[in-house]
C-alpha cells in the first residue's frame, strides 16, 4: 500500500515563506496528476497547484505568482514552494497523486497557518 507522506508546514508570518513536501512510499506507476490541495476551516478543499503528465503546471489564481509546485521523480517527491504568504493561505495542506482509473493517493495533511 502506498502511504503520502507531508512535511514542512508551520507557522510563519505574513510575508515569508514555507516548502511544503510529499514522498511516497513504495512504487508510484507514472502518476498522471501530482499536486496540492488545501482546505480552510469552514470550507471546502481547494486545487493549489498541480503538475499535469507533459509537466505541464495549473494554479489555483490566488497563488499564482507566489507557488510553484515541481517533482523529483527519483525520489518519488512532489514539492511546493510557496513564497510572500498571506493569512488567506492558512489552511491544512494535501499532497495528491493519481492515476484514474488505477489509483488515488492522498496524504494525511500538514497545517500552513500564516499569520498577520
Amino acid at each position: 500500500q502506498v502511504q503520502l507522506v507531508e512535511s514542512g508546514g508551520g507557522l510563519v508570518q505574513a510575508g515569508g515563506s514555507l516548502r511544503l513536501s510529499c514522498a511516497a512510499s513504495g512504487s508510484v506507476l507514472n502518476p498522471t496528476r501530482m499536486g496540492w490541495y488545501r482546505q480552510a476551516p469552514g470550507s471546502q478543499r481547494e486545487l493549489v497547484a498541480v503538475i499535469i503528465s507533459g509537466d505541464s503546471t495549473n494554479y489555483a489564481d490566488s497563488v499564482k505568482g507566489r507557488f510553484t509546485v515541481s517533482r523529483d521523480n527519483a525520489k518519488n517527491t512532489v514539492y511546493l514552494q510557496m513564497n510572500s504568504l498571506k493569512p488567506e493561505d492558512t489552511g491544512v495542506y494535501y499532497c495528491r497523486l493519481r492515476r484514474a482509473p488505477y489509483y488515488d493517493y492522498w496524504g494525511q495533511g500538514t497545517q500552513v497557518t500564516v499569520s498577520s
